[in-house]
């Protein structure tokens, strides 16, 4: 199966470089929703047969003209929604960003008992996650796009993609709309059986390291 992991479009909290993870979250900006307009084209070449949502508002926007111009009907699913910042909510001091980087991708390197302050465990993360990854392998469908998170599908893809090491995933932000593509072996969930073909457009080089240049409030590392 191939997967196409989305982050939704700009917000009025990523221009503002807040930690902004709760339900129902805010909407687009007007550069967001050009961004969300700008997907069926950028993706028209992607035979999407699945299409899943978060349950916060800036994915199902982003979605919208994605499902309407392939004739997809949008699932929503609590699971792939963004890392919980608990203590850390709304703020977007360099100390808050730090640390809320650094427990996600501590969770990808494996250290999933370590909680975010206030929030969620990197196990509860990833196995919410994983679920609807699973639910939409079991559609058949050969390629599914998932509209997510940038931290969530940074720290997911650095789990679960056998060729991106975590060091990689921490040095490349995502930006809105950007697009990690992946593709499974078949019988891929959660235990490995998936490789990352592209990030935000470049071929990823396993071991492939840079400098850091963002993190997911839009605040560099």
């Amino acid at each position: 199966m191939r997967l196409l992991l989305i982050r939704h479009g700009q917000t009025p909290s990523n221009l503002a470089g807040l930690l902004d993870t709760a339900v129902p979250g805010p909407g687009l900006t007007a550069t967001g929703e050009r961004q969300a307009a700008a997907l069926p084209a950028a993706l028209a070449d992607e035979d999407i047969g699945a299409l899943y949502v978060s349950n916060l508002v800036r994915t199902r926007l982003t979605a919208a003209p994605l499902a309407a111009a392939r004739g997809l009907e949008t699932q929503v699913r609590d699971g792939i929604r963004e890392l919980s910042a608990g203590e850390l909510e709304m703020r977007g001091d360099e100390e808050a960003i730090r640390r809320y980087l650094t427990t996600a991708f501590a969770w990808s390197a494996g250290d999933t008992e370590l909680r975010m302050p206030g929030g969620e465990s990197g196990a509860e993360a990833l196995a919410r996650f994983d679920a609807v990854v699973a639910e939409a392998a079991a559609t058949g469908a050969g390629t599914v796009a998932l509209v997510s998170h940038g931290a969530a599908i940074r720290m997911w893809t650095a789990a679960r993609a056998e060729n991106v090491e975590v060091d990689f995933a921490a040095a490349h932000a995502l930006d809105n709309t950007g697009v990690v593509v992946l593709e499974g072996a078949d019988g891929a969930t959660t235990s490995g059986g998936w490789k990352a073909l592209t990030w935000a457009g470049t071929v990823v080089a396993p071991r492939d390291v840079a400098a850091g240049d963002g993190g997911p409030a839009g605040r560099a590392l």
